[in-house]
């Protein structure tokens, strides 16, 4: 399991930290696939770093299947969590099999030779995540949607038990953003994987979810299934609006016409 327990997460600064967010315990088991919500500036950006190790916390425990967060190596964390940001890169000359190729670095380690086994699952994770017919193109030809799910490719070939990732919607149109919630969800439940993703795709999370983590704006944090937080009223209180409404019934958006 992942787990952070009484994590508070923000900035180390002089003279006084700038905490973003405190009292955060959050589970992530194989096999779930959760979404992470909030309003714009809850904190959902933070948190994911944190829990992937690219900023120290401010204070409580993020652990791995019962390790630590902070004792394991680079190469360590590598094999049990990939992760994919919002960051763009650009790798010109790479094309889409050698990139995810090369996500198989933290068990070949430098001399990037791969062996049958590796070979066998990089063409698995272009298959599963739908990029095969355009392995061969290089990565600059792709539009934003076919970025995103060779991203995707090799955060799966990297085999590590959990996957985070930060707004992997962001920049894409509504059939990519549908078929790219739906290939993670599959991922999730197919291959075992625990996926915790952010995203501000309420609509679509509401119908895609296993479970939900939300950062309410009074600084409480919530799990649940989408239909337990949507009969609460959390997510109503979350995203506060007069313009639609959340029926817990159908778990679907209704638009409020003026």
């Amino acid at each position: 399991m992942f787990e952070a327990r009484q994590l508070s997460i923000g900035y180390k600064h002089r003279p006084a930290d700038v905490c973003v967010r405190s009292g955060i315990d959050l589970q992530l088991r194989p096999g779930e696939f959760a979404c992470l919500l909030g309003a714009n500036g809850s904190g959902k950006s933070t948190l994911l770093r944190t829990l992937a190790g690219l900023q120290a916390p401010l204070g409580g425990e993020i652990s791995l299947d019962g390790q630590p967060l902070a004792a394991l190596s680079p190469r360590q964390r590598a094999q049990r969590l990939a992760v994919v940001l919002t960051d763009r890169f650009d790798v010109p000359h790479l094309s889409v099999r050698e990139l995810v190729a090369w996500s198989r670095s933290p068990y070949t380690g430098l001399s990037a030779r791969l062996s049958a086994e590796d070979e066998a699952l990089v063409q698995h994770s272009l298959e599963a995540a739908g990029v095969e017919r355009f392995a061969a193109r290089a990565l600059r030809s792709l539009s934003d949607g076919e970025r995103q799910r060779v991203l995707v490719a090799a955060a799966l070939c990297q085999a590590t038990p959990y996957i985070l990732l930060d707004e992997p919607t962001a920049h894409l149109d509504l059939p990519n953003r549908v078929e790219l919630l739906l290939l993670l969800s599959r991922l999730a439940h197919d291959e075992g994987k625990g996926i915790l993703l952010s995203t501000h795709e309420l609509d679509l999370a509401l119908q895609t979810a296993d479970s939900f983590r939300l950062l309410a704006p009074d600084g409480r944090n919530y799990s649940g299934t989408p239909s337990e937080l949507a009969r609460l009223g959390l997510l109503e209180q979350a995203f506060s609006s007069p313009s639609f409404r959340i029926d817990a019934g159908t778990m679907r958006m209704e638009v409020r016409r003026p």
